[in-house]
């Protein structure tokens, strides 16, 4: 695929598709939305209005590095704050796809109220060939495909959707994003699922039981930073395990699975063959930083036949 060409053609589509009406960005940071949003705004201009939904269930610190780097791109983000919503929508909720469905929801619902207010047809969304193949398989449904699941954006939410990047896997959306001299932080990113955290807590996903994935993950993306991988994360599972305090004390607390793989399009993936140190530094780290957890384990299943992510 010649990068640069694939780049300016979706550009003069876009471009062609929404002639001189508004186009909203639903930028969530992860590299397939971040190139999206690059593609629009070197169509449309200032037609564009970024947003970026804070779903309470981002990376830490996420809203503020996001705005960050594309104020370097020329690029407004306005962030809306909906973590209250989310954790509604998701309160008392285990089964995975019922999670799933309420994030789905809600996520379509806080945005297209965005969409009115900006009074803008056109959504540009950054669906890749993956999020479409899982979808469709039944492996599992992805926030951000609406017509492989008989949904139509018009019709339930007023607005169209543009996918410029639905034929392309990872790897060659990240190549796009070179080819637009986006920089490098942005495009080499790690996937980061659309349901956010709420996809690595098994479980009720609440605001204690998330702050404490959300840390276990910075320091799994910390530890693992020096390595080659196309994933690292954490999981906080639903159960507890048995642990001992300091004192000598039988307690229960929460158990912690870690997760780092290798792959080249997310539809296979093995286990990353980490340093025994460094994965002593990530129990260690873990429970010292995160006094609930008593267990720390590490993921060796590959894909197939598990998934990348848990839910």
């Amino acid at each position: 695929m010649d990068d640069k060409r694939f780049a300016r053609k979706q550009i003069e589509s876009i471009r062609k598709t929404a002639g001189d009406s508004k186009v909203i960005s639903a930028l969530s940071g992860g590299v397939d939305s971040a190139v999206c949003t690059v593609l629009a705004h070197r169509a449309v201009g200032d037609q564009l209005k970024t947003i970026f939904i804070d779903d309470g269930l981002m990376r830490q610190d996420e809203p503020q590095w996001v705005k960050e780097q594309f104020a370097r791109l020329g690029i407004r983000v306005t962030v809306i704050r909906a973590a209250k919503t989310f954790f509604k929508a998701l309160k008392g909720k285990i089964d995975p796809e019922e999670k799933r469905k309420a994030f789905r929801h809600t996520f379509y619902t806080v945005f297209a109220k965005a969409v009115r207010d900006s009074k803008a047809p056109f959504l540009i969304q950054g669906t890749i060939a993956a999020d479409i193949l899982e979808t469709k398989k039944g492996v599992k449904t992805q926030h951000n495909v609406l017509d492989q699941i008989g949904v139509s954006a018009k019709k339930g939410y007023g607005f169209q959707v543009i996918e410029p990047l639905k034929t392309l896997y990872k790897p060659g959306v990240r190549k796009v994003g070179r080819a637009l001299g986006m920089p490098k932080a942005l495009y080499t990113r790690m996937p980061f699922p659309g349901p956010g955290l709420a996809t690595r807590c098994l479980g009720e996903c609440t605001p204690k039981r998330i702050a404490v994935v959300q840390r276990a993950c910075q320091i799994v993306e910390e530890e693992t930073s020096r390595f080659r991988k196309f994933q690292a994360f954490a999981v906080l599972l639903a159960d507890q395990a048995t642990g001992v305090t300091k004192g000598g004390r039988r307690r229960f607390g929460n158990l912690i699975a870690v997760r780092c793989v290798n792959s080249e399009n997310a539809v296979t993936a093995t286990a990353t063959r980490l340093p025994w140190t460094t994965l002593m530094t990530i129990q260690k780290r873990i429970s010292r930083e995160i006094p609930s957890v008593t267990k720390v384990l590490y993921d060796l299943s590959p894909k197939p036949p598990s998934t990348i992510e848990y839910i």
